[in-house]
């Protein structure tokens, strides 16, 4: 049932990660999954960019140096992190969202859409059993250095993914009725 499952999707994070491989088969279903979000005048903005074996190692180390590179006072723990993040992950894949370039539509409906392509490969890689992780670090606006993104296109975060042994605690959220106004 879809609300079980929305209730049971967690970040799993790198570090939580086995090395159990995830195969290019189950990458496709989530992105197929992803293709289905719903998408205002039919843009779907969503873009992915997979990175597996040698080429997420590769994306860890233009991460490291382009922190490195960037920050005022690079943190040791910052540099280990954003290495071992790819590392440990069985893929990484680059969320990336087209602009439609007449401007037909706000932006963020644009990236409201990409986010629901996200929404659905989380959900997805829920029900087979998959973590996920969505990391936006500040890192992304450099990412046009390290591989082609299109006319108009932006790189919004990474979607780090990888098979966990760990017990997931339970969710917890305060009631939705703190959050909701009626109107009658």
């Amino acid at each position: 049932m879809v609300f079980e499952l929305i209730k049971r999707r967690r970040s799993v994070f790198p570090a939580q990660y086995s090395n159990r491989p995830i195969d290019k088969s189950e990458i496709e279903k989530l992105l197929e999954a992803a293709n289905w979000a719903p998408t205002h005048k039919k843009t779907e903005p969503w873009r992915f960019k997979v990175f597996m074996g040698d080429s997420k190692v590769e994306l860890g180390k233009f991460l490291v140096k382009k922190y490195q590179e960037t920050a005022v006072s690079p943190k040791a723990f910052k540099v280990k992190k954003l290495g071992e993040n790819t590392s440990r992950s069985a893929a990484v894949i680059a969320i990336c969202m087209q602009r439609d370039l007449t401007e037909s539509l706000p932006e963020w409906e644009e990236i409201a859409a990409t986010s629901m392509a996200v929404q659905n490969m989380w959900l997805s890689c829920t029900e087979m059993g998959i973590g996920c992780y969505w990391s936006s670090p500040g890192l992304v606006k450099f990412m046009n250095e390290f591989i082609d993104l299109g006319e108009g296109e932006q790189c919004l975060g990474f979607l780090y993914m990888g098979y966990s042994d760990e017990k997931l605690v339970d969710g917890e959220r305060k009631p939705f009725q703190d959050k909701v106004v009626w109107f009658n």
